[in-house]
């Protein structure tokens, strides 16, 4: 009888350590995150250089090394900036920022694994962190999941999606994030395209892009 006590009361005692350690992670989880607004700001101004830098030649990209490195320390000090910390805008442009990171994976991946986490919290837009999904893989050399990331046609103007996994079920995976079918995506990227180099289709005699059926 005193060996069975015994161990019941080491079971008790692993149970009761177990059930603290948990608590601790829900509140961990659950710890109210208040509203930056000074970090929101921060953010527009970066996003703002962002832009800009989409247009600066590779060998000046260097000069945004500063900017980059804010990006980092907000990622370190507060993980993926959700609606909580910065706002929908907010956490939209530090998003946006790190989709555009192309030159450093590593780093998409870790703000990636982050931004699981408020997509799951519901602290973060879903169909965005599709869109860095696949920028992670194809920067990783992987599928990309979700279609999102294009090439372009140039002798029709028509947009196709960069290589992409299990194609036939991609409108389910899409769906499920808000996104709507890839062929009504691949349109409106073919006609974006198209008029932002009209007058090189034009010469080519081509006056409107090829377009996918939709339903």
């Amino acid at each position: 009888m005193k060996n069975y006590c015994t161990i019941l009361f080491i079971g008790i005692g692993v149970l009761l350590i177990g059930c603290k350690e948990k608590s601790k992670e829900i509140k961990t989880a659950e710890k109210k995150v208040e509203f930056n607004q000074e970090l929101a700001n921060e953010l527009q101004k970066m996003v703002e250089i962002d832009q800009v830098a989409a247009y600066i030649p590779q060998g000046k990209y260097k000069e945004l090394t500063e900017e980059e490195k804010r990006l980092q320390e907000i990622f370190n000090q507060n993980g993926f900036a959700g609606y909580d910390l910065a706002g929908e805008e907010g956490s939209k442009n530090f998003w946006l920022m790190v989709q555009h990171s192309d030159h450093n994976p590593t780093f998409q991946k870790q703000v990636l694994e982050k931004m699981k986490i408020e997509v799951d919290r519901k602290n973060a837009k879903p169909s965005n962190y599709g869109l860095l999904v696949d920028r992670v893989n194809l920067n990783t050399g992987k599928a990309q999941i979700y279609g999102t990331q294009v090439r372009y046609n140039m002798n029709t103007g028509q947009a196709y999606p960069k290589k992409l996994e299990d194609s036939i079920n991609v409108n389910k995976r899409r769906k499920s994030i808000g996104l709507e079918p890839i062929e009504t995506y691949l349109n409106s990227m073919s006609e974006m395209h198209f008029e932002m180099n009209k007058d090189n289709y034009m010469k080519k005699g081509i006056s409107e892009p090829k377009l996918y059926k939709t339903e």
